[in-house]
């Protein structure tokens, strides 16, 4: 199960995220307005913006992976310097490549290591409640509010691109 939320779920959505910024993009273009505008956009003052939003989507993707298998040192590390949809993009592809060098076996143990963090103190977590209760809401919320912030700034996004393609049968 935790593979399939941390690589196959984490990486699907990641390439709607990726879809968002290319919509939002030809958006820019077509109305002619700088697309920093929208790379800097935020819905609260309090809140970040959009270039934080798709970074820490990524961090918290590719890092339940890696705490989870054990593998922390070796993801990847960004510096947070994005600035462009470019580089955005570059930042989620690299780090779906990331998640696509996992496979089951890798988490064979995920659910019962210890997962601890600089917030938490002396506290823990297992892996199976790191993945549920930490890593997927803060990841869902990111992506959320990137989402929310370009339909909030007229890009035409739908809740068919949010979801992205169904597994139908």
């Amino acid at each position: 199960m935790l593979h399939q939320i941390c690589v196959t779920q984490f990486s699907k959505v990641l390439g709607n995220l990726s879809n968002f910024l290319t919509q939002a993009n030809e958006f820019a273009s077509a109305k002619k307005i700088d697309v920093t505008v929208l790379l800097n956009s935020r819905l609260a003052p309090d809140q970040f913006n959009l270039i934080k939003q798709v970074q820490v989507a990524t961090d918290t993707a590719k890092l339940c992976a890696a705490r989870l298998t054990g593998n922390l040192d070796s993801a990847p590390k960004h510096e947070d310097t994005e600035t462009t949809l470019e580089e955005l993009q570059a930042r989620i592809q690299g780090v779906v490549d990331y998640l696509a060098s996992f496979n089951e076996a890798d988490f064979v143990n995920a659910e019962s290591v210890e997962v601890t963090h600089a917030r938490w103190g002396d506290k823990h977590m297992t892996g199976r409640d790191f993945a549920i209760e930490y890593a997927m809401p803060n990841f869902y919320f990111h992506v959320t509010t990137a989402y929310e912030i370009l339909r909030h700034n007229g890009v035409e996004l739908g809740k068919l691109n949010y979801l992205g393609a169904l597994t139908l049968r």
